[in-house]
C-alpha cells in the first residue's frame, strides 16, 4: 500500500479544477481511491429521501471526493492572506519520521 503524504486535518491548497486557489482542512482522507475531501471545496447537491434525521428530505449541499494530485499542502510558515503551496519531504529526527515542508524546511505538526 502507497503512503499518502497529505493527512485528516492538514491545511490543503487546491491547485487545480474549479476550486483552484481556495484552501481548506481535509476532513477525511481515501486511500485507496488516491482522493481527499476538503472542507468547502467541490461542493455538491445531493437528493435525499425523508428520513427521521430530515423528515423533510430535499436537497443538501456537501463536499465531495477530489483526487489527491489536485492538493498541496500548505507552509506552517505562510498567512492565511498569503497562501503559500509546498511539497511534503521526510526528515528523521530524534529517531522519529516527521514530514517536513520543502520550501520552508520546517517540521509539519
Amino acid at each position: 500500500m502507497k503512503k499518502l503524504k497529505i493527512k485528516k486535518g492538514d491545511t490543503v491548497y487546491i491547485n487545480s479544477g474549479n476550486d483552484k486557489g481556495k484552501t481548506g482542512k481535509v476532513l477525511s482522507v481515501l486511500k485507496d481511491e488516491d482522493r481527499v475531501i476538503v472542507e468547502g471545496v467541490n461542493m455538491v447537491s445531493k437528493h435525499t429521501k425523508p428520513n427521521s434525521k430530515q423528515p423533510q428530505g430535499g436537497i443538501i449541499k456537501q463536499e465531495a471526493a477530489i483526487h489527491i494530485s489536485n492538493v498541496n499542502l500548505l507552509d506552517p510558515t505562510s498567512t492565511a492572506a498569503k497562501a503559500v503551496p509546498t511539497r511534503v519531504g521526510y526528515k528523521v529526527v530524534d529517531g522519529k519520521k516527521v514530514r517536513v515542508a520543502k520550501k520552508s524546511g520546517q517540521e509539519i505538526k
